[in-house]
């Protein structure tokens, strides 16, 4: 049976006691009806000229930091104003008060401790202010003895709540009053100004994840938070649980804090977590909120908040470049951008997302029964992506988001960063290995692909060529080093098998066989490769880390599975800062790319 939903086609017709519930609505604390919310100044502020040339130049001075205790990182950096004085972890200034009310029943009802409702606080308060946001040492829900990653959650979908409601009560409130002046003065109205509350289309957030199984506990957690007088108006839910969900649904229920008992295998309990569930990264779904339900699978330009993956939204793209009556001016709107897991898009095909964003804010092609005398004027003047806030959350911080979170997050308000120091995970390193970390040193970001390709060529490559016994396995953390390793192991006529993301099943268990029986003396593996299996490789001798994984946890992964006679050779750059301090730690890299020397022994 699918979930019924009470309600009737006047649903969202606006009516006198519609605008006393948004007035209502609208504050949390008492003494806050005469302030001007975080909403209504930031959609309220007009750019000038002068603002938009200096946000084209993308130039970012992070001006100013403070701590968040709350938080696992080490500093919070910032553009604009600062925010120290406002980010106390209770500025809930503007709230929908249904929103608060029925999230603190929630607080109240669970077991969370206070460290979780702290953090929680937090974060909100921090999506409250609408800066664009990156946090990319956020602890994932499939982490033992994590709360961090469902305390954000929840504080992101409350805002994207939030913004939701505060957009959809304006409207219902404009609607009542243009009703009560009449058609006669209805024009005039209009064109004043004071009644300008939409945008091209509906829907005003839009959230990008990688897998069906996040997307399944964050819709879940997503219905929870709504304020519903009867659960079961959330239509479709049905349907939504046998698309998204897995083949056990107690198991899903666990899976919304992390906290499933992992089934019994050889891999990792992380690696269950995150893919014991629905895999599937080839998706989309709209959501609609009306005052009384919840409408999945809504037509998109029918939705409030669209859900899907950057693969989904990258094939609904390609399907209206092709076919001319097809269009994603659902995407010329969004005020909000959630990007969550963005460490796992970056497994994917970061390209996509890229692609996507870029895609964001642009004038729609048709007209979608849009009121065009109440379109804000921003939105007329091609200006949307200036007010746009994106909230950019993963566990592993890469070159390509910082890329993203610089010259294609562009919001008029400014930029926080979090930023952390990092232990290191050498401790993990179980067996006595001799780790030597050899530097090379590229001129320019630009040559350190081909300085790496080099160095290995002329100093590494020699020990190993003729090297009788085999085993050697080299780890690539990038499809683009495999596959120029590949080529020149090919021109030197070396012994080697490939266990790459693309390889096919038949291929790997061939390679696997070959190489720990010595009949293939060398190995490439990938990061990618790892990431989704997790393979157990015997006959590891000679461990080469061509390149540094992304994910630090990889690194004692690898090196754990070696044999014999412990032996562990690492290239790195100044280039590979952020991935060297995860797993040597901040101080110890820092130490290491200011160093004259080029040999750093770790045993």
């Amino acid at each position: 049976m699918e979930g019924r939903v009470e309600e009737s086609e006047d649903d969202e017709e606006a009516s006198d006691n519609d605008v006393l519930d948004f007035e209502r609505n609208t504050n949390v604390l008492a003494g806050e009806s005469k302030t001007i919310s975080s909403f209504q100044h930031h959609f309220g502020h007009v750019l000038t000229n002068e603002e938009v040339d200096n946000l084209m130049k993308w130039k970012i001075r992070f001006k100013w930091e403070m701590p968040a205790h709350e938080l696992s990182i080490s500093k919070i950096v910032g553009t604009g104003q600062n925010l120290s004085t406002d980010l106390t972890g209770e500025h809930f200034q503007g709230i929908n008060q249904k929103l608060y009310d029925h999230w603190q029943s929630i607080c109240n009802s669970t077991s969370s401790d206070a460290s979780h409702s702290s953090k929680r606080r937090l974060f909100f308060s921090l999506c409250n202010v609408y800066r664009d946001i990156m946090h990319c040492n956020k602890k994932p829900f499939y982490l033992k003895d994590q709360d961090e990653d469902s305390s954000i959650m929840d504080a992101y979908i409350m805002h994207a709540l939030n913004h939701m409601y505060k957009t959809r009560d304006l409207v219902i409130k404009n609607d009542a009053k243009l009703k009560n002046h009449g058609n006669n003065q209805t024009e005039e109205i209009l064109f004043g100004g004071s009644y300008l509350d939409q945008g091209f289309t509906r829907p005003k957030v839009l959230i990008l994840l990688p897998l069906a199984s996040i997307a399944f506990r964050v819709i879940k957690r997503l219905v929870q938070l709504t304020p519903l007088s009867h659960k079961g108006n959330v239509a479709h839910m049905d349907r939504f649980s046998e698309e998204f969900g897995s083949e056990n649904a107690e198991e899903d229920d666990e899976n919304i804090d992390g906290s499933s008992k992992s089934r019994k295998t050889a891999k990792p309990a992380d690696f269950q977590i995150l893919f014991g569930g629905n895999n599937n990264d080839h998706f989309m779904i709209g959501i609609k909120f009306t005052k009384r339900s919840i409408k999945l699978y809504s037509s998109f330009y029918s939705s409030d908040i669209i859900i899907a993956s950057p693969l989904g939204l990258i094939t609904k793209i390609g399907e209206a470049e092709i076919d001319k009556e097809k269009d994603v001016d659902y995407l010329s709107s969004i005020e909000l951008l959630i990007i969550d897991h963005a460490d796992v898009i970056t497994m994917q095909n970061w390209s996509h997302l890229n692609t996507v964003v870029e895609l964001l804010n642009r004038m729609p092609s048709k007209q979608h029964e849009t009121d065009v005398m109440r379109i804000k004027k921003w939105y007329l003047e091609g200006r949307a992506r200036f007010y746009r806030q994106t909230i950019l959350l993963g566990y592993s911080f890469t070159p390509d988001m910082n890329a993203l979170f610089n010259h294609l997050c562009l919001n008029y308000e400014g930029k926080v960063k979090l930023l952390s120091k990092y232990k290191g995970v050498l401790h993990q390193v179980l067996l006595q290995v001799r780790q030597v970390y050899e530097q090379f040193e590229p001129s320019s970001i630009v040559d350190a692909d081909n300085i790496r390709l080099e160095h290995f060529c002329k100093k590494i490559f020699p020990k190993i060529k003729d090297a009788l016994e085999g085993g050697t396995m080299l780890f690539i953390s990038s499809y683009f080093e495999f596959v120029r390793i590949r080529n020149f192991l090919k021109s030197e006529n070396a012994s080697f098998c490939l266990l790459g993301e693309y390889t096919k099943q038949s291929d790997i268990s061939r390679a696997r066989l070959w190489f720990f029986e010595g009949k293939r003396k060398i190995m490439l593996y990938t990061e990618r490769a790892h990431f989704y299996h997790r393979y157990k490789i015997r006959g590891i001798k000679n461990l080469i880390i061509y390149s540094l994984p992304e994910r630090k946890e990889f690194y004692p992964e690898i090196v754990n599975m070696l044999e014999g006679s412990l032996s562990c050779s690492v290239l790195f750059s100044r280039f590979d800062h952020y991935r060297l301090e995860r797993i040597v730690g901040s101080t110890a890299a820092k130490r290491m790319i200011s160093s004259d020397k080029s040999i750093f022994v770790f045993c």
